[in-house]
């Protein structure tokens, strides 16, 4: 099978583009031929405003591109990760006259938010869902400008209005059931998703019998709740939680954590770390979607205390794989980061359930058979043929 991953980079580079490159190598692992359309947010710096905004609803350079790519190289099948801004929606169209399979993995609720985490003023904001998402020009949702809200604002309805997100598409990958239920009560058609979480590779065994302090992996952001975990370690009085990122945030973690804020590290320094901590904390304000620093940490033995939020009250099983506090009450944090101190064994064996977890769901090989399946089913949908599994 020859597949064309189509993705728009990001200028800070985060879980999203890991997980292209992941799955490009383990394709490329299991034989396959795959081709890299990208395009990356560092062009925006040298293209006028006017040009962006007309790249973001409609790229002639981005089909024209991947189309003579499609010419060159093949592809039985295009798999998406994000079009936007500069690759564009132009892509479907562009798959759907040379009548290509389109599989495309939904990463965030770009498609159904223009801010993509439904979240305003430091809480859950759904008003979008379902909806023409005009609101958010007025609250200037998207970085706070309207212009640029008012530019994604079109994008999606645009879009929406000639059917381009429900017709020209045709598989859907959610990476798990809470955001598919999100995105069907968007008004996506429920009969073209698939669920396949993210994967990471891990051979080496966990070693549960040195552990000790938590561990916070991430941008440091207001959505990611490093300031409700800045609250919680202020009222426990502890040392023991390590800072890994960076981001808007970094002087609030400075200030907060000290000598433990230890600015950004290599996947490798991250994963070591995970290997040796007690607990790692994803005290998110805002809905994630399927982090891959839960996986990881699962990969390496580490159970997670989590906001019950979202799809992480689903990922994180409470008192199996990790804790869950209330999302943004800071005391509750702090009483669940407590308790795991004071229960190392209990966490301990914690881990080893999501080690089996990890196991059970998250391994490359099994992610491979789901992803397979996918474009399997996806192709011979595009073709008029029934699938069987």
């Amino acid at each position: 099978m020859k597949i064309l991953i189509a993705h728009n980079a990001y200028q800070q580079q985060g879980g999203e583009d890991a997980v292209v490159a992941a799955e490009i190598a383990l394709l490329r692992t299991y034989g396959h031929e795959v081709e890299l359309y990208q395009r990356h947010n560092d062009e925006l710096r040298q293209m006028p405003r006017a040009a962006a905004a007309v790249s973001t609803v409609w790229s002639r350079t981005s089909a024209v591109a991947a189309d003579r790519l499609c010419g060159n190289f093949q592809p039985d099948l295009i798999h998406v990760h994000n079009t936007f801004p500069l690759i564009s929606p132009s892509l479907y169209w562009m798959a759907a006259r040379k009548k290509i399979a389109v599989v495309q993995t939904l990463h965030n609720f770009r498609l159904l938010c223009p801010q993509a985490i439904f979240l305003r003023d430091g809480k859950v904001c759904e008003d979008c869902l379902g909806k023409l998402p005009w609101r958010a020009v007025a609250r200037k949702c998207y970085r706070e400008s309207a212009l640029q809200s008012a530019v994604t604002v079109g994008m999606l309805a645009g879009h929406r209005i000639i059917g381009t997100y429900r017709e020209k598409i045709t598989r859907y990958i959610a990476l798990n059931a809470f955001c598919r239920d999100k995105y069907i009560a968007g008004g996506l058609p429920a009969e073209r998703f698939r669920l396949k979480p993210n994967f990471v590779e891990s051979t080496t065994v966990p070693d549960w019998q040195v552990r000790r302090g938590g561990l916070f992996v991430g941008r440091l952001s207001s959505e990611k709740g490093l300031g409700v975990l800045a609250d919680a370690v202020r009222m426990l009085n502890t040392k023991n939680i390590e800072i890994i990122g960076n981001g808007p945030l970094d002087a609030l973690a400075t200030a907060s954590f000290g000598e433990n804020y230890l600015g950004f590290k290599s996947l490798d320094d991250i994963m070591a770390r995970m290997r040796s901590a007690l607990f790692f904390v994803l005290p998110s304000i805002c809905y994630e979607n399927s982090p891959r620093t839960i996986v990881e940490s699962f990969a390496c033995g580490l159970p997670v205390i989590a906001s019950r939020l979202g799809a992480l009250a689903d990922i994180v099983r409470h008192g199996v794989t990790g804790l869950l506090f209330t999302p943004g009450d800071a005391a509750d944090l702090a009483a669940k980061i407590a308790w795991a101190e004071s229960h190392p064994e209990q966490m301990l064996r914690m881990g080893r359930a999501a080690r089996a977890e990890y196991e059970a769901q998250y391994t490359p090989q099994r992610n491979y058979r789901m992803l397979i399946g996918i474009y399997e089913d996806a192709i011979a949908a595009a073709q008029g043929e029934a699938y069987v599994a």
